[in-house]
């Protein structure tokens, strides 16, 4: 069975739409740490970003200016509820390449029970990326199994 770097299940996942400070920085930020492509983007009278998208690896992501109350940025909230995934090629050379142009690595690339390579890490905007190359196949019980055997079961906590 031939193994796919990103599997079909996450290729059309829901769209993330972020806010930063400074959506301009940001686009040349993940075009150098992410290899991300610009696809467009629409500027407002005062020269913010309303609206533009980037693509990582074939996933889209929207992003724009935070324009509060309705919407605010990690780094004026203090932190972020929400991690990032998208899978990838080679999860190693993305991490290497983030780090280089300024990403703050959580956690260094690692075979993960779930059958993913993972690295974690957290751009200059306060968001937090999870970054998977897809290594092996599984089923949910075989997941399941490999989280018992990794954490333990509920009673042995």
């Amino acid at each position: 069975m031939t193994v796919t770097a990103v599997p079909e299940t996450y290729r059309n996942a829901v769209v993330a739409h972020i806010m930063v400070d400074g959506a301009a920085d940001a686009i040349g930020f993940y075009t150098r740490a992410f290899g991300a492509e610009e696809l467009f983007r629409l500027g407002g009278p005062d020269g913010r970003i309303v609206h533009a998208e980037v693509r990582i690896q074939g996933a889209t992501i929207m992003l724009g200016d935070a324009e509060g109350p309705l919407f605010s940025a990690p780094t004026a909230v203090g932190g972020t509820t929400v991690g990032l995934h998208v899978f990838v090629e080679d999860v190693d050379a993305l991490a290497h390449r983030a780090a280089a142009a300024g990403a703050e690595l959580l956690q260094p690339p690692a075979d993960q029970f779930h059958g993913d390579r993972t690295t974690v890490l957290k751009d200059p905007y306060g968001h937090v990326w999870v970054f998977l190359t897809h290594l092996e196949d599984l089923t949910p019980a075989e997941v399941a199994r490999r989280a018992r055997e990794l954490f333990g079961s509920p009673a042995e906590r």
